[in-house]
């Protein structure tokens, strides 16, 4: 321990550089921590940065059509179908971040430890950052959409289902409830 305060106060200072071995973090087996080097793509990306950026495509692909399934999982049936106008979006997604304050450095108006973002009594500061949809929150227990036909869903996720979404129909044998029954 000593050892350690020692070779940070010393790099602190930029007197010297510690081994890698005192700054390599150890389990108590004595196992240390991989490392891995990735070659991204020819575009720069890694396959993991390719399919969310392909995902954030694909969800705002304007006039875009999905269909939604929810199955049981003790007899794979579906239990409800409906197309998806756009996306399916869980009922935790905010657009505006769900914790801020109003802490700013009132001299030079700098942030101070976070984000300044508007809000409706003015402008306040958060440590949430926006995600790349462009919203603050996480996944909720329910999701909502838009059918093609413009109506309004949302949906309680309980009960061990299986949700499923998909930008082509899929062939199921039976539908419980069909929300596109109704259709003209």
């Amino acid at each position: 321990m000593k050892r350690l305060f020692l070779c940070l106060c010393l790099v602190c200072f930029g007197l010297i550089g510690c081994d890698e071995q005192s700054q390599q973090a150890q389990s108590a087996s004595g196992v240390t921590k991989a490392n891995v080097t990735v070659t991204p793509g020819s575009d720069g990306l890694t396959v993991e940065q390719r399919n969310v950026r392909d995902r954030l495509v694909e969800d705002n692909k304007p006039g875009a059509i999905k269909h939604l399934y929810v199955i049981s999982p003790y007899s794979g049936q579906v239990i409800l179908y409906s197309t998806v106008r756009g996306k399916v979006t869980s009922g935790g997604k905010r657009l505006t971040p769900t914790q801020a304050s109003s802490f700013f450095n009132q001299q030079d108006r700098e942030v101070v430890g976070g984000f300044r973002v508007n809000m409706q009594n003015g402008q306040a500061i958060t440590n949430e950052v926006l995600q790349d949809d462009g919203t603050y929150g996480t996944s909720g227990d329910y999701l909502y959409w838009w059918d093609v036909r413009g109506i309004y869903h949302q949906h309680y996720l309980t009960g061990g289902q299986i949700v499923h979404v998909s930008s082509q129909p899929i062939p199921v044998k039976s539908v419980i409830i069909n929300i596109e029954a109704g259709q003209q």
